[in-house]
């Protein structure tokens, strides 16, 4: 197949065009701009434009076999500021683009979705595809919003859709400036001598997923006929306080967190069900989360010292 990976150029992105050219498919990323982190992949062919320019779009998807749709303009922590910008910027994107799929005669879209915030407070842990959606933040509505015109287009206009609900996502290559990717963020103020901070009493329970595993999972999702929402996580829950000790352990230095106050956008216990992905794709998370930590700040470093 020939894949248009949408955002390729991002954290995510980057490891999913790495997996996509080892399973032997063709690759067209489409981005804002080239990778932050490495030079361009051999092979492996760029366009550069924005997401809501239809025709730069339209341009990107000629000669294309599917696509994964991996962009967001907005992030959890910071969507509720401008909701009506999220709305426009990616649920607006996203239905021109399926649009302009639809016109062109290409069915197969993977789509990035969050299983960290589409489900809201959940009702069972580990949470199950079957959950009902109830997000609450603008991040996780406009998520959930795209997944049911996915379903919609599905049925009304043969569109062959799977959403990738990932869970906390960390590893080389994703950036650390305190927006998003606790990990990332924790590991680079302990490079910088900063102190880590950290919203409530550390107790909050997320489920944290190596971007290798998520790629492949991703991978897997979309040279396959499956359809709807597949969880992508670890299937473990993992406080924040034990990041914390988790980091200290990899770095070899003894971390006193900054504990603030709680924020309401924050679900206390979050953990994905992924049975599911495990039984239709024979997919398996395989990175422990003390060998990604070091991986992830044995790559900061690295970065550190050619930069």
């Amino acid at each position: 197949m020939k894949i248009l990976v949408i955002g390729g150029c991002g954290f995510i992105g980057s490891h999913i065009v790495d997996r996509l050219l080892a399973h032997g498919h063709r690759v067209r990323v489409f981005d804002r701009q080239p990778e932050r982190f490495r030079a361009p992949v051999p092979g492996v062919e760029y366009q550069f434009g924005n997401f809501g320019d239809r025709m730069a779009l339209i341009d990107a998807l000629s000669g294309i076999d599917g696509v994964m749709h991996l962009v967001s303009t907005t992030f959890p922590g910071t969507a509720d500021l401008d909701p009506r910008t999220d709305v426009l910027d990616n649920l607006g994107g996203t239905l021109s683009l399926l649009d302009a799929m639809i016109g062109m005669g290409l069915s197969r879209i993977l789509f990035l979705s969050s299983g960290g915030t589409v489900y809201g407070p959940p009702d069972i842990v580990p949470v199950p595809e079957t959950h009902p959606l109830r997000p609450i933040n603008s991040y996780g509505i406009v998520k959930s919003a795209i997944e049911h015109y996915l379903d919609m287009y599905r049925r009304t206009r043969g569109l062959s859709p799977v959403s990738i609900r990932a869970s906390n996502p960390y590893g080389p290559r994703q950036g650390h400036s305190g927006v998003q990717g606790v990990i990332s963020t924790f590991l680079n103020r302990i490079r910088a001598g900063e102190r880590i901070e950290i919203w409530g009493d550390g107790s909050v329970v997320r489920d944290y997923l190596h971007v290798a595993d998520l790629a492949e999972l991703s991978v897997l999702a979309m040279q396959s006929e499956k359809t709807g929402p597949y969880n992508g996580g670890s299937g473990k829950g993992t406080a924040l306080h034990e990041i914390v000790d988790a980091i200290g352990a990899v770095t070899g230095q003894d971390v006193e967190p900054l504990y603030k106050s709680g924020r309401a956008i924050d679900v206390q216990k979050s953990v994905l069900d992924v049975s599911r992905a495990k039984s239709d794709f024979g997919w398996e998370c395989e990175i422990s989360l003390h060998d990604g930590i070091a991986a992830t700040y044995e790559w900061m470093c690295r970065q550190e010292e050619s930069d």
